[in-house]
């Protein structure tokens, strides 16, 4: 590799100099700038990032942690947000450090190691819930951080997410308009904050449309765990004809595969015997039979204000917007529509 003393060497200049042309110190003549440039280029010298970083104090990359997926699961929605939030940081002239971590307390202890060795300008967070270790912390430490999903809303602090009370709503609304009137809800359990928003949008949809929820047609399950939802959907299509629910809706597109699943093993045709909505537009939506309706999240854009508030925060600046709550989309597939 070149170094910054080959280039000196050919430019018959000191290693100093040839720091202040590439930094674009006025102090050098307009002689010796084209020298040391000429000298760079013939040589093919490229700066290092990561000194030019540390000459500046920042080391432009962003830090985030996730939980990993057990072998069974899986959770492509973090997976697009990191593709995208890597995109978007690459756009701004910085990259993403991605650091999986088991547990939520293993992950404070890598922000804590990241923040106490100054390897992160910044965090990103996602997965959040009520009374956030990892977000106490980082408030604690005044450190630059955007969460992906709120919290305790007496926390002031960064963060982007998509509205999930508004997105099962659609989905119900959706229900509703195709002459559904007993519509089940396969929940998450009440300790995730993320799945009480989404619920709340089933509760209000309901209570909108003047209907009653039996309390058997609201079934908490492990969240994302597919055969949570398939024995609790085989259990409410067994009540019989007149009280089983025509229609679920899932607060995610896993839950939503078991209780797909779960009414065609029954004898059931989804779609038209019973109605299968989904929450998150994951790319398997498109692939199983049959296509399944579900709530889009607008991710590249959650990812891309996520990295520019962050961004704003790591230069001392206060963002346009702190606080944003970004709408879903309904997507219409052969699960709620009659064949």
């Amino acid at each position: 590799m070149v170094a910054i003393k080959d280039v000196a060497k050919r430019a018959g200049v000191s290693t100093a100099t040839v720091s202040y042309v590439l930094n674009n110190r006025e102090s050098i003549s307009q002689a010796t700038r084209e020298r040391v440039l000429q000298a760079a280029r013939e040589l093919g010298y490229r700066p290092s990032v990561i000194a030019q970083g540390l000459q500046a104090g920042q080391s432009r990359m962003l830090g985030y942690s996730w939980k990993p997926s057990l072998p069974d699961q899986y959770n492509p929605i973090l997976d697009r947000f990191l593709q995208s939030m890597a995109e978007a940081a690459t756009r701004h002239g910085y990259h993403i450090l991605a650091l999986p971590a088991p547990s939520i307390s293993n992950e404070v202890e890598v922000y804590r190691e990241l923040v106490r060795t100054n390897r992160v300008d910044g965090l990103i967070l996602s997965a959040t819930n009520r009374n956030d270790p990892r977000i106490r912390y980082l408030l604690d430490e005044r450190f630059p951080f955007v969460a992906f999903g709120r919290s305790n809303p007496e926390w002031d602090f960064a963060w982007v997410d998509v509205d999930g009370s508004a997105g099962l709503r659609l989905a119900v609304e959706h229900l509703l308009a195709l002459g559904h009137r007993r519509i089940a809800c396969l929940a998450w359990p009440a300790s995730s904050l993320t799945g009480q928003h989404r619920l709340e949008g089933y509760m209000q949809a309901m209570a909108a449309a003047g209907l009653a929820v039996d309390s058997s047609w609201m079934v908490r399950v492990v969240e994302n765990d597919y055969e949570g939802a398939y024995q609790a959907t085989r259990q409410m299509l067994a009540m019989g004809e007149g009280r089983r629910p025509s229609a679920i809706a899932c607060v995610s597109d896993l839950i939503a595969a078991g209780a797909l699943n779960a009414a065609t093993d029954m004898g059931l045709e989804v779609g038209r015997d019973v109605a299968v909505a989904g929450f998150d537009d994951a790319p398997i939506a498109h692939y199983i039979r049959p296509p399944l309706t579900s709530i889009r999240q607008p991710l590249a854009e959650v990812a891309e204000r996520a990295v520019q508030m962050l961004l704003a925060l790591v230069h001392g600046e206060l963002p346009a917007e702190r606080q944003v709550l970004l709408e879903p989309q309904l997507i219409v597939r052969a699960s709620t529509q009659p064949g």
